[in-house]
Formats: structure tokens, sequence, C-alpha cells
């Protein structure tokens, strides 16, 4: 019984071909584009959060006491060398690197920027967060007098490959330091505070200059294995209690944020495809239904079951539910990985999307749940979809439909 109503079920769904063809389409390039956008709209955030780490905090970041609040290297990390030694045989902790960062201002003939000047190790910068990547031009040498400038201060600078910039601070004995230096590289981490004031120069070098020993930071940052973040601060706290320790997120709470708005625009764009095809599939299937009126009529009036006739009518509407999910599965999925591999191109709109930290390409990331959620919201809407068009079958007279033919 139950094979004869599956194989009617097919044939009436597909019986008006057209129809059935243009409901298919509709929800496969709805639910297409849906999920193209729901990869890229992650795609972004984490893209940028995934920077944001690896040019800065890591997951977790270890700072002096007071360091934060007064911005002041007199609070610095000594033994620095030591303390990233032990925090690596953690079993918690993937990789780690120590920084020294001093702010001052930044100079050239013709004009002058709040700056932050950054020692760095760039062996341990590859490894930690694969610094390379973020050259946009130049070349990664620190030879004599070299620094690294970020894209958005070399702009507002008028730098390039071989200007002269001087950097003016106080030293650990609040002595004046001014020190020249040559533009090396520029470099883009699509972080907007390193991109807008950063100046990258060899470790060893800022040390002395600043007067500090050697092996001290101000800045130890820890990228963790697969658990938690709350699990690495806490242990690292337990290591060492005299330090502050933040997570990614108190340091960055505008990128959770911004996380948490692209989410909103998926939430509603999901919303408004998943009642785009609720209202497809109920005006394919009442209008399916109206034509077929009189044979349900029948049907009821020589004894035929309305559960069958409803199994029937829901059978239906999951066929051509589902065949518009396969297609919006393929289209998508090949959206995605698209966009995966080539991103989305908007060097027109680089200027702007340069101050929020975006990269000129967007790439989308690929997840399972996009599908998995899809499908679901799929099927109840394929099952709502009949509510209405049932409630007119359950409500016939069967003697008033047979009185009526012909």
């Amino acid at each position: 019984m139950f094979k004869t109503i599956l194989h009617m079920a097919y044939q009436n769904a597909f019986l008006r071909k057209s129809r059935a063809i243009l409901l298919v389409l509709m929800i496969g390039l709805s639910m297409g584009t849906m999920v193209g956008l729901e990869g890229l709209y992650d795609g972004m955030s984490q893209h940028m959060i995934d920077k944001t780490k690896r040019s800065d905090c890591g997951d977790v970041s270890i700072f002096a006491k007071k360091y934060r609040l007064e911005n002041d290297i007199k609070y610095h990390i000594l033994d620095a060398d030591k303390k990233v030694a032990k925090l690596k045989k953690l079993s918690v902790v993937h990789d780690a690197i120590w920084r020294i960062m001093s702010d001052g201002l930044a100079q050239t003939a013709r004009k002058s920027k709040p700056a932050r000047l950054i020692g760095i190790d760039l062996k341990a910068e590859e490894s930690f967060g694969t610094f390379s990547a973020f050259l946009k031009e130049g070349k990664l040498d620190f030879a004599k007098d070299g620094v690294f400038v970020g894209s958005a201060l070399a702009e507002k600078l008028k730098l390039h490959i071989g200007s002269k910039v001087i950097f003016t601070t106080q030293d650990s004995h609040h002595e004046i330091q001014s020190m020249a230096f040559h533009v090396k590289a520029i470099v883009h981490t699509t972080n907007v505070v390193l991109d807008q004031r950063g100046l990258f120069i060899s470790r060893r070098t800022l040390d002395k200059s600043l007067a500090l020993k050697d092996n001290t930071a101000t800045q130890i940052a820890i990228m963790r294995q697969d658990v938690p973040s709350e699990v690495l601060q806490n242990d690292i706290k337990k290591l060492f209690p005299k330090f502050d320790v933040k997570r990614f997120i108190e340091l960055y709470p505008q990128l959770k944020q911004m996380q948490a708005l692209l989410n909103v625009f998926n939430e509603i764009s999901f919303f408004i495809v998943m009642a785009v095809v609720f209202i497809g599939i109920l005006g394919v299937m009442y209008v399916s239904i109206l034509d077929r009126i009189r044979e349900f009529g029948i049907l009821l009036g020589i004894g035929y079951a309305y559960r069958y006739i409803r199994f029937q009518v829901v059978i239906e509407a999951l066929f051509l539910g589902f065949a518009g999910y396969l297609l919006g599965s393929v289209l998508g999925l090949l959206f995605l990985v698209y966009l995966n591999q080539y991103g989305l191109d908007l060097s027109i709109f680089a200027a702007g999307m340069s101050k929020f930290g975006l990269d000129n390409v967007i790439y989308a990331t690929i997840k399972i749940n996009y599908f998995l959620t899809t499908f679901v919201a799929i099927a109840i809407a394929s099952l709502l979809s009949v509510s209405l068009p049932l409630r007119n079958i359950k409500k016939l007279n069967p003697i008033e439909v047979i009185r009526n033919i012909g």
C-alpha cells in the first residue's frame, strides 16, 4: 500500500513538469545563494579574527600588571624567553612568542603620526602566525636599520620602500630616544591598530634602544591546542599568577560583536529564504490539490482513508522540497568551493574595507551545518506548506463532489 502511495506521490508531484521545475529552480537558486552568503559572512569574520590572532594577541596574551592601563614599558616581563619555553611545555599550548612594544611618534620630513614600535623575531613570528603572509610590498629583512610599516600608516606618511622614517619615544629611564629607519617592507595584517600605527623592527634592536635587559617583553602571545580559550587562560593564570592574562575576546570585543552582527545577517537571510520556499511550495501544492479536488472527493467517497491522502500529499511536498534542496546543495557547494579557492574580489571598495580591517578579497568558509540546517528547514517548510491544502481536503463532502461530476 505504502509503495503504491509513494509511486502516486512521485507521479503527482511532477505531473505538471513546468510548474515543478520552476519551483525546484526557485528553491535551488534561493538556497544556493543563501549558503554562499553564509559562507562569505563566516569567512569574513573568521578571517579577521584569525589574522588578528596571528598578528597580535593569539588566543591568550600575557602582560605585566598595569601595562594595559598605563601603556608604559616600565611594566614589562623579564626573562620572557624562559617563560615562553615553560609555556610551550604545556599540553594546552600550540605555540608562544614574545614581543616588546613602545608607543611614540613616527615622523617624516613632512608629516608625523602617533605610532607603535614593535620588536619581533621574524623566525618566531613566521612559525606563530606566518608573518610573510602579511607582506604587501618590499622584502622582509631587518638588515641594518630596516623597519616594516603598517599599510595604513605608510599611506598616511607617504612612505614607500626605501623611505626614511624617524621614531621618537621614551626609553626605560624616561629619556627621549629617536631612532632612524629605512622602510624595507610594507605589511597589511588587516588588524586596524597595527596597520594604522605599527612599525616592526628587530626585537634585539629595540631592546638596546630602550635600554632594556635582554629577553624583556611587554607581551607574550599564546596559541592554544584543541581546547577552549578559558581552559588555556586558567592554566596560564595558575602558572603565572602575578601577570595579567587576557583572552582574545577580552582584548578585541569589537571583533566578536562584528561576528555576532554578521550572524544576525545570516539568520535574517535564512528566514527570508525559508519564507520564500514555504510560499513557493504552498502555492504549488494548493493549485495542485485544487486541480485534483474531484479525484480526492471520489477517493473519500469510495472509502479511501483520509490518512492515506494526507500521507500522499505530504510526500508530494517533500519530493518537491528535497528536489530543490538537492539542486541548491550542488549550487551552494560549487559557489562555496569557488569562493573558498578564489574569493570575492572587492578591490573597488578597498579604501573603505581597509578601515574596517578587511582584505580586498573575501574568502568563504565551508561548513557541513550550512547544509544540515537548510535540510531541516526545507523539510519543515514542506510539511507546513501542506497544512492549508489538507484542511480543504478534510472538509470535502464526497457526495457533493460526486454529484457535481460532469
